[in-house]
C-alpha cells in the first residue's frame, strides 16, 4: 500500500500535491462533520473569532451567514477537487485557480443557504417561548454585554435542542456559558443571565 502511494505521489507536480492535499484533508473533515451531525454533535455553524461574531450582513438575511465552519470546509473541499480535475485535464495554473475559487465560493453559498433553510424549518416547529422561562441553556454564539446586540443560545425543549436569539443585561457571555432565561422579550428574543448567578423569584 505504501509503495503504491509513493509511486502515485512521487511523480506529481508541486501544484498537484497542493490540490490533492487540500482535497483529501478537507474531504475527511467534511465526512467527520457529516457523521457528527448524524449523531447529534456538530461544529459551530457561525464564525466566532475571539468572542466576536461575524456580522450577519455577510449573507442574504439577518440569520443567513456565509462564514461558517461548514461553509469554509465546503469551500476548500470543492476548491481542492475542482483543481485536481482541471489539472488532470491539462488546464493552466490560472484556469485552475479561477475555477477552483469559483467552485469553492459556490459551495459556500449553497451550504450557507441550506443551513439557513434548515434553521427556518427548525424555528417553525419551536415550542411556546414561555416554555423557555427559567430553563437552563448554553450560549452558542457569544452575547454582547448590556444589550448591545444579541447572540444565540441552545435550550433543550420537548426532547429537542432549540435555538433562540438572546440578550443580557450584564457582562458579555462567551460561547459555552451556562445561562438561564429570565424573560421573553420578543417573538424569538430572550433575556438571559449567567446560570450560577440566577435565582428564580
Amino acid at each position: 500500500m505504501l509503495l503504491f502511494l509513493e509511486e502515485w505521489w512521487g511523480p506529481l507536480s508541486s501544484t498537484e500535491k497542493v490540490f490533492w492535499s487540500i482535497s483529501l484533508i478537507f474531504s475527511v473533515l467534511f465526512l467527520i462533520q457529516f457523521v457528527l451531525s448524524l449523531i447529534g454533535l456538530d461544529f459551530n455553524t457561525d464564525a466566532d473569532v475571539d468572542g466576536v461574531h461575524v456580522p450577519s450582513d455577510t449573507g442574504l438575511d439577518t440569520d443567513f451567514t456565509i462564514l461558517s465552519v461548514r461553509s469554509i470546509i465546503a469551500f476548500f473541499t470543492f476548491f481542492g477537487w475542482t483543481g485536481v480535475l482541471i489539472i488532470g485535464r491539462g488546464g493552466s495554473i490560472w484556469t485552475v485557480i479561477i475555477f477552483s475559487v469559483l467552485a469553492g465560493i459556490a459551495a459556500m453559498f449553497i451550504v450557507g443557504y441550506m443551513m439557513f433553510q434548515f434553521s427556518k424549518l427548525t424555528e417553525a416547529g419551536n415550542a411556546d417561548l414561555k416554555d423557555t422561562l427559567y430553563q437552563t441553556g448554553e450560549v452558542y454564539l457569544s452575547i454582547p454585554a448590556n444589550k448591545n446586540g444579541h447572540g444565540k443560545i441552545h435550550i433543550k425543549l420537548q426532547g429537542a435542542i432549540k435555538e433562540f436569539d438572546a440578550v443580557t443585561d450584564g457582562d458579555a457571555l462567551p460561547t459555552g456559558s451556562a445561562v438561564k432565561v429570565v424573560e421573553v422579550l420578543d417573538r424569538n428574543l430572550l433575556l438571559v443571565e449567567v446560570a450560577d448567578q440566577f435565582t428564580r423569584p
